[in-house]
């Protein structure tokens, strides 16, 4: 049907016959000759119908519609000097066509417009209801291109790695890890159900003890939670797990899959190794375990010089617990105003939304005199602004923004802050940030975190993460109580201030694994029940070892400069979890419910 693609046509190919086909991107009439720029995959050509080559071929031509698609023949020729278009690949030639076929008309009206001479902001909800128009344009062709490029070059390197790349089912069992599951009904066993697979996590770890040793997946989780730019119910994992490797053989080897893959994709070279941050420390600088290093305004924690001042939000803080934290906004003063940091701003706003119930502020002036609102002045002595401005590395003209409170609140208030002025501010412009590309390892992650709600301790990451055997001691009779504060054996990786993946050396002791099962509040006989296949698999001869997952989703939207993941997903969901263009979820027939058992949702009328 076709002998050449469109957008591979070049000079060497003048005087060639060709057959092409296509969409039409536009169609244009200068003086009785119309031009057609047709489009593929490949890429546009322009196409030449003149009306000396046949009043039919000409009359063809004037009727065609916008994204119709055709097939011309034709021969390959030099477009006039005048006409030669720098910005395509094929700028240089024309196809004078010989004839052409309308393969199928565009018959109704086209909901946007698809030409890549018009890249206009389309409304999400419309790309998505029609998502086939859509991916006809050059932003996601490319996107989705790129996507395909980013796995192959996964692929390739864990080849030469000798991993073996293994599936792992999509019918399981429902083990808690974190979100909610989508269930899926048994007709032959009726009243019991399948989950989607969150993560290949149990799975993975079996194939260790199957003595597989190197594994690796593109691998589709599916999570029932609120979404965001950076979520969707279904999503892609670069899935791996070793055995007898430590945390560092696993972190420096992912490094180099990571470099291999930025320097495929995107020319760079990155420097080995990335940077390590325990969250201990991240918490403390950045208020995040995502901390984005790319530009300063770390948080400065100032509570000992305040704790005893009569400013009592301050004093108050530090007294019940908490903290008393500031970052410094240089240049704050000519850029920020008061009414932006007080009640109804937009600052104040911010704060508001991450849990803070303000912020205080204190600017700074010349010859180190501070002024602000309130009653910190009045209660701050020489000594301690010294103290203050020199920790803070303060110097006149910089805005202090501070936070004060339960050190969580306060923690996550300033990040968000930090985050909110650095887009404002332009401080993560690509092209002045010194650090493009600014990745850095957290590692240390507490094995549990304390969840208020229900009252009991609750894994960090997940239950199966193995604690720094230090920090649990030779004692095996005291694991149980020092497990509550041991640090895990877990890493994340964050690229400018996203987590790229997430893994840890796996628990692949049965014994230490019921004890970490019983700190989160999960009997015997539960987590027997529940896990009881990994528990005996962890008694016969399980190996050391660990793994991680990188979100392909996220990795492909940094890669191709997009702010969501839906974006780099061919047929996405929205933020309510729904496809526009297929309308599911949608009910299904009475019949359909009976086949599989379920009565629950009918009424009592059916």
């Amino acid at each position: 049907m076709r002998s050449n693609y469109c957008g591979d046509l070049r000079n060497q190919h003048i005087d060639s016959k060709v057959q092409l086909c296509g969409w039409v991107d536009r169609c244009r009439d200068h003086g009785g000759v119309i031009f057609i720029d047709l489009r593929d995959s490949s890429g546009t050509v322009q196409i030449t119908v003149d009306p000396d080559q046949g009043k039919e071929l000409f009359t063809i031509a004037e009727g065609l519609r916008t994204e119709s698609v055709i097939q011309i023949k034709g021969t390959v020729r030099l477009r006039p000097k005048e006409s030669i278009n720098k910005k395509l690949k094929t700028g240089e030639i024309e196809i004078l066509a010989a004839s052409l076929n309308v393969l199928n008309p565009v018959s109704g009206n086209l909901p946007f417009t698809v030409s890549i001479h018009d890249e206009e902001p389309i409304k999400e909800e419309l790309r998505l209801r029609y998502r086939y128009l859509d991916l006809r344009r050059e932003r996601m062709n490319k996107n989705l291109r790129l996507r395909h490029k980013t796995i192959q070059a996964a692929r390739d390197f864990l080849e030469k790695e000798d991993f073996i790349e293994i599936e792992t089912p999509i019918l399981t069992k429902s083990t808690p890890e974190g979100a909610r599951d989508y269930l899926v009904p048994s007709r032959v066993s009726e009243g019991n159900w399948f989950a989607l697979p969150q993560s290949p996590q149990l799975f993975k770890q079996l194939l260790m003890v199957g003595g597989l040793e190197r594994y690796y997946q593109i691998a589709r989780c599916f999570r029932d939670e609120d979404l965001r730019s950076d979520r969707q119910p279904e999503f892609t994992q670069l899935d791996m797990e070793m055995s007898f490797m430590s945390q560092n053989d696993i972190l420096s080897f992912n490094e180099k899959l990571i470099a291999s893959i930025w320097k495929k994709i995107k020319g760079v070279e990155l420097n080995l190794p990335f940077p390590r941050l325990s969250w201990e420390e991240s918490m403390d600088r950045f208020g995040t375990d995502r901390p984005d290093t790319r530009y300063g305004m770390e948080l400065k924690n100032v509570s000992k010089i305040v704790k005893e001042i009569g400013f009592k939000v301050f004093s108050g803080a530090v007294k019940s617990g908490g903290s008393v934290k500031c970052i410094n906004v240089k240049n704050g003063n000519k850029l920020i105003s008061n009414v932006r940091i007080k009640p109804g701003g937009d600052i104040f706003s911010e704060a508001q939304k991450a849990g803070g119930k303000g912020l205080a502020f204190i600017r700074v002036r010349e010859g180190n005199e501070i002024d602000t609102i309130g009653a910190i002045k009045d209660n701050l002595s020489t000594t301690q602004i010294i103290d203050l401005l020199q920790t803070v590395e303060a110097k006149p003209g910089d805005l202090i923004l501070f936070g004060a409170g339960e050190t969580k609140i306060v923690n996550k208030t300033l990040d968000r802050i930090r985050q909110y002025l650095a887009k404002e501010l332009n401080l993560i412009d690509s092209k002045k940030t010194k650090l493009p590309w600014s990745f850095l390892w957290v590692v240390d992650f507490p094995m549990f975190e304390f969840n208020s709600e229900e009252n009991r301790l609750e894994a960090l990451h997940h239950p199966f993460c193995a604690p720094h055997l230090k920090d649990l001691g030779s004692e095996k009779a005291l694991w149980s109580q020092r497990l509550k504060t041991s640090r895990a054996q877990a890493y994340d990786l964050v690229l400018n201030g996203l987590e790229l993946g997430g893994g840890s050396i796996r628990i692949h002791d049965a014994d230490l694994q019921q004890k970490v099962f019983a700190t989160i509040g999960l009997p015997k006989e539960q987590a027997t029940e529940q896990f009881g296949f990994l528990l005996k698999a962890l008694e016969m001869g399980a190996p050391p070892h660990g793994g991680l997952a990188f979100g392909l989703d996220r990795i492909v939207m940094l890669l191709s400069g997009e702010d969501s993941i839906r974006d780099t997903i061919a047929f996405p969901k929205t933020q309510q979890a729904s496809c526009l263009m297929t309308d599911a979820p949608a009910e299904v027939s009475k019949e359909q419910l009976k086949e599989l058992h379920i009565t629950s949702t009918l009424s009592d009328t059916e």
